[in-house]
C-alpha cells in the first residue's frame, strides 16, 4: 500500500485528527512509531518513515508509543486501497477468525490459498495475516491495561491470550515494559463502578452523530434497543451470556465514550469489535466526501451532514428478522421469546438468538404465516452455518448485507433510476444512501425537488425509493 509522503509530512505536522488512523509515523531515531496526532516534539524529517498500519509498523522493528498510545486509533478502513479479499479477511479476522483457526483455514473461507493470502496482506497492509491478528491482541490488552482495573489474568484471556507467560512475553517485546509498569503508567482511569467497563473508541472527524442517532432511533426495537439523551443503548449477548451497551458522544469531538455492563471480560475484545463496526469508526470521511462530492446531486447533502456514516449491526440475524417484520413487530417478538435481562438500564429483553426462532410459534406475535415460516426458515440456515439473508430478498438483503456485514458499495433501493445513478458514486454507494435518504426525512420525502432537469427522469424520488422494504 503505497502512501504520498509529501502528503503524510502535511498531515504529520498539522496533527489533524482526521488523518488518525490512516498511517503511523515511525521515527528512526527512537525505534518508537506513533499516531498523526502525537502531541510529542516533532521528529526531524530524514527520521521518519510511515507505515500504513500498525501491524507493518511493528514488522519493520518499531515499538508503539506510550504517549499517544497507537492502540487507541481509529481502525484502518478495511476497504481503503485494499482488495475485496483483504477486506473480509480484516473483518473476520476483527471478529476473532485467528484466535481458534489458522491462516490456511481462513485462506480457505474466502476460497483463495493461504500462499495468496499472506501476500495479499504484504501488498496491501505491509504484514502478514497473524502478524495483524496479534497486533489487534496486543494492542486491546494495552487498552484494557490503560482504561479497566482488570487483573492481569483477565487481561490476558480477555485480549485472546492463551496462557499469562505468553501476554507477559508479547506485552515485553512490544512495548519494552512489563503489563504491571505499563498499568502504573496509565492515566485517567476513573473506576465509578467496578462492574462497568468504560472505553474510548477514536474516530476521524467529522462525525454526523445526530443523524446516526435518529437513525437507529428509528429503527429501534422496543425493548432491546433505545436512543434517549444523545445516547445509544441496547441489550447484547455472547456465548450466552447477556449484557448492557450504552454509547454516546464524548466532548473532545474525535471519540465515542462506551458503557459495557457483561459478566464474562473474556468477550470484551470482541464485543468491543462489534460496536467499532455498529457505528461505522472505520470510515474515512474526507475519502468518502471528496468522492461523492464531484456529484452536484450529494453537495448539498454532504454540506448539511458532514462525516456521514452507515451505522451497522450488533447482528445480522437480528437486523434481518426486523427489516422482515418491522422494529414494532419485532419488539413483540423478542417480548415473547427473548431472554428477560436485569439492570438493563429501562430495557427488558434480549433479541432471541436463530436458536430460539427456529421452532418458535411466531404466529403469537402477530406475524403472518408466510412470513413466520421464512423467519424459522432462515433461523434453521443460521443454525447450520449459512448467512442471515431474509427469504424476502431483493433490497432487504442489500439493506442487511451493508448494515451487517459493512459493505460500502451496496446500494439498497429498488428504484431503477436511483440505481442507474448510484453506478458513480462507486465504491461509497452505501454513503450516498445515507445521506439521501436523510434528505429524504428532511425535506418532506422529495429529495430531489426541483432536480428532475438534471436526471431527465420527469419525477422525484421519494423515500419510499430509498427504503429496503
Amino acid at each position: 500500500m503505497e502512501l504520498d509522503r509529501l502528503a503524510c509530512d502535511r498531515a504529520r505536522r498539522s496533527r489533524d485528527a482526521r488523518f488518525d488512523g490512516r498511517f503511523f509515523i515511525a521515527v528512526t531515531s527512537t525505534g518508537i512509531y506513533c499516531r498523526p496526532i502525537c502531541p510529542a516534539r516533532a521528529p526531524k524529517d530524514e527520521n521518519v518513515l510511515y507505515f500504513p498500519t500498525a501491524a507493518s509498523a511493528e514488522a519493520a522493528g518499531f515499538r508503539p508509543c506510550l504517549r499517544c498510545r497507537p492502540e487507541a486509533a481509529p481502525g484502518t478502513p478495511a476497504w481503503h486501497g485494499t482488495s475485496g479479499i483483504v477486506s473480509r479477511s480484516l473483518r473476520l479476522i476483527g471478529e476473532g477468525a485467528l484466535d481458534d483457526e489458522g491462516v490456511e483455514q481462513l485462506a480457505e473461507r474466502l476460497g483463495v490459498t493461504g500462499r495468496h493470502l499472506r501476500r495479499l496482506f504484504r501488498q496491501h497492509l505491509g504484514a502478514t495475516p497473524l502478524g495483524v491478528a496479534l497486533t489487534r491482541r496486543v494492542h486491546f490488552a494495552k487498552k484494557l491495561l490503560d482504561e479497566t482495573t482488570l487483573g492481569l489474568e483477565s487481561v490476558a484471556f480477555a485480549s485472546g491470550f492463551r496462557s499469562l507467560r505468553r501476554f507477559n512475553g508479547q506485552i515485553r517485546r512490544t512495548f519494552r515494559r512489563t503489563p504491571t509498569e505499563i498499568r502504573r503508567r496509565a492515566r485517567g482511569r476513573v473506576v465509578s463502578d467496578p462492574e462497568c467497563y468504560r472505553f474510548r473508541l477514536a474516530f476521524r472527524p467529522p462525525y454526523d452523530w445526530d443523524a446516526t442517532l435518529s437513525f437507529l432511533g428509528a429503527e429501534a426495537i422496543p425493548g432491546v434497543e433505545s436512543v434517549e439523551e444523545s445516547s445509544y443503548r441496547r441489550t447484547i449477548a455472547v456465548d450466552g451470556k447477556a449484557g448492557v451497551i450504552e454509547v454516546s458522544r464524548l466532548p473532545d469531538g474525535s471519540s465515542l465514550g462506551l458503557s459495557l455492563r457483561f459478566p464474562d471480560p473474556r468477550a470484551l475484545l470482541l464485543i468491543v469489535e462489534r460496536v467499532r463496526r455498529l457505528f461505522d469508526l472505520g470510515a474515512d470521511p474526507a475519502v468518502i466526501a471528496e468522492h461523492l462530492g464531484d456529484d452536484p446531486l450529494l453537495r448539498g447533502p454532504l454540506a448539511a451532514h458532514p462525516g456521514v456514516r452507515v451505522p451497522g449491526a450488533w447482528d445480522g440475524f437480528e437486523l434481518a428478522v426486523g427489516a422482515m417484520l418491522g422494529r414494532r413487530v419485532a419488539g413483540r417478538v423478542a417480548a415473547m421469546f427473548g431472554q428477560p435481562i436485569a439492570g438493563g438500564l429501562g430495557l427488558e429483553r434480549v433479541f432471541p438468538a436463530a436458536r430460539e426462532l427456529s421452532s418458535a410459534p411466531l404466529e403469537r406475535a402477530g406475524v403472518s404465516t408466510a412470513r413466520a415460516e421464512a423467519i424459522r426458515s432462515m433461523a434453521r440456515r443460521v443454525l447450520d452455518g449459512e448467512s442471515a439473508d431474509p427469504a424476502a430478498g431483493g433490497c432487504i438483503a442489500e439493506y442487511v448485507a451493508m448494515r451487517a456485514l459493512g459493505e460500502p458499495d451496496l446500494f439498497p433501493s429498488a428504484d431503477p433510476v436511483l440505481r442507474r445513478s448510484a453506478e458513480k458514486w462507486r465504491p461509497w454507494r452505501a454513503y450516498a444512501f445515507m445521506l439521501l435518504r436523510q434528505e429524504a426525512r428532511e425535506d418532506g420525502a422529495t429529495p430531489w425537488r426541483n432536480r428532475n432537469a438534471q436526471s431527465g427522469t420527469g419525477r422525484s424520488p421519494s423515500l419510499s425509493a430509498l427504503s429496503p422494504g
